[in-house]
């Protein structure tokens, strides 16, 4: 589970940074209990000389030991009933003035004391025939109390902020991760009815996306899932529209078969022709129902990339392949163009569409004239127009004017058009010529050039 694995990498890191802290708090807490101690020597000693300078016993302390060391080695303790300590090397150097000073750690019956010596009041260092030094020694017990009192606390103070961060991290975790368990029991709704209906309702209960990592995903899932209920609609869509088209030809091609079927050897050689003729012309109307309902699912020309498309060219090169496959008259004319931002294949096959539905609907011996002005480009023909009330619809899948019903065709050109075109931020168009006829087309975004830098 997310929320657990985070917690724990959450304690891990604050574990790793409290034990740090507690090291480094250990070090510097030692180094002070050792510069307070050694203080405390030397203020025991400045006071001990300055008593016995006044010739005055200094008071017995329990933890500390003070004794003086003549220069031959004797040993005089100050307190009577306390043993007397053994006198280092370092300790006689002082006494015998070679020496200003001596610190030293010793060990007397299992005990730890530091000792300093100090030279008494008369004895100079570096003359010979000293006159002798003070030894003060104090127990290192005072100090290991602190220390071990300082490292039985730590572990114990390190458990409990451990313990508080994790309670804390798992509190907030829940809040934190809210959205994500909205998302992924969207996610799992989703998986497990197929129903996207029921998704939408749980998708508008998600919390306000804010500007972090979650709201970001948030966003990007209500995205998503807008993208695959609209394609989920128009496969659904697509579907039923196809089932209907494909049913009319279906059964004309199957009715054609059954009567040559049926009438085999018993057929005049007209009707048998006729019949063969409609299956030709059935078979045709299939194929190319078929190819543009494949064109239109599938829309290869969403995988090119976005870029710089002249009009006036595109509309040249289309003119020149239908004059050439249909011998019919087809004009360009053009005024103020300007380059449009668009995919290349797809404004291609936009224009061929545009020209073979003009072509399509117009007696033969009438001309076709593409007009591109500035960003906009249009198909005039000289056919039986377009309805105000129709203008709109012609863009639908498989619609079918009733001025068009007679001819040929699937209903599919036009909206193939209008899927291409608004998919790279266009408008599509279809309007009465001022002298009988259509014009239909679109406009594109027109292309920004790059600044230079």
């Amino acid at each position: 589970m997310l929320r657990t694995k985070i917690t724990l990498v959450v304690v891990a890191a604050a574990a790793l940074a409290m034990t740090l802290a507690a090291f480094l708090s250990y070090r510097g807490v030692s180094d002070v209990v050792a510069e307070q101690f050694d203080h405390a020597l030397e203020d025991r000693a400045v006071t001990v000389v300055a008593l016995l300078g006044a010739s005055r016993t200094p008071p017995v302390r329990p933890d500390t030991t003070e004794q003086v060391l003549s220069a031959e080695g004797a040993v005089r303790p100050l307190d009577p009933g306390r043993p007397a300590l053994p006198a280092p090397e370092s300790a006689l150097a002082v006494a015998r003035g070679e020496r200003s000073g001596a610190r030293e750690d010793i060990t007397v019956d299992g005990a730890e004391y530091g000792v300093l010596t100090v030279p008494l009041p008369g004895n100079s260092s570096g003359g010979g025939g000293g006159g002798g030094a003070l030894m003060v020694a104090q127990h290192y017990a005072g100090a290991e109390r602190i220390d071990h009192a300082f490292l039985w606390r730590v572990p114990w103070t390190t458990v409990a902020a451990t313990a508080l961060s994790a309670l804390l991290s798992w509190l907030a975790l829940d809040r934190i991760l809210l959205p994500v368990r909205r998302l992924a029991r969207v996610t799992r709704d989703i998986t497990t009815t197929r129903d996207l209906t029921t998704a939408q309702d749980l998708a508008t209960a998600l919390p306000q996306a804010g500007r972090d990592e979650i709201g970001q995903l948030t966003r990007s899932f209500a995205s998503m899932f807008d993208a695959l209920r609209r394609s989920r609609a128009q496969q659904q869509r697509l579907v039923q529209d196809a089932s209907h088209e494909l049913r009319t030809p279906l059964t004309s091609v199957r009715g054609s078969a059954e009567l040559l079927q049926r009438g085999r050897g018993r057929l005049a050689p007209e009707d048998e022709e006729q019949i063969l003729t409609t299956l030709v012309t059935e078979a045709a109307a299939l194929d190319t129902l078929v190819r543009e309902l494949v064109d239109l699912a599938t829309d290869r020309s969403t995988e090119e990339e976005p870029a710089e498309v002249d009009l006036t060219a595109e509309a040249e090169d289309a003119a020149h392949r239908h004059r050439q496959r249909t011998g019919r008259t087809v004009t360009v004319t053009a005024r103020a163009p300007v380059p449009v931002r668009a995919r290349p294949r797809a404004v291609r096959r936009c224009v061929d569409n545009l020209l073979s539905n003009a072509l399509k609907f117009s007696p033969g011996d009438t001309p076709v004239t593409v007009h591109v002005e500035g960003a906009r480009l249009s198909v005039r023909d000289h056919g039986p127009g377009i309805a105000p009330d129709e203008r709109d619809a012609v863009f639908d899948r498989f619609y079918r004017g009733p001025r068009t019903q007679a001819v040929p065709g699937s209903g599919l050109g036009l909206a193939i058009v209008h899927d291409l075109v608004t998919a790279d931020d266009g408008t599509v168009f279809a309007t009465a010529a001022p002298d009988g006829g259509a014009e239909v087309g679109f406009r594109l975004p027109p292309h920004a050039p790059r600044a230079r830098s």
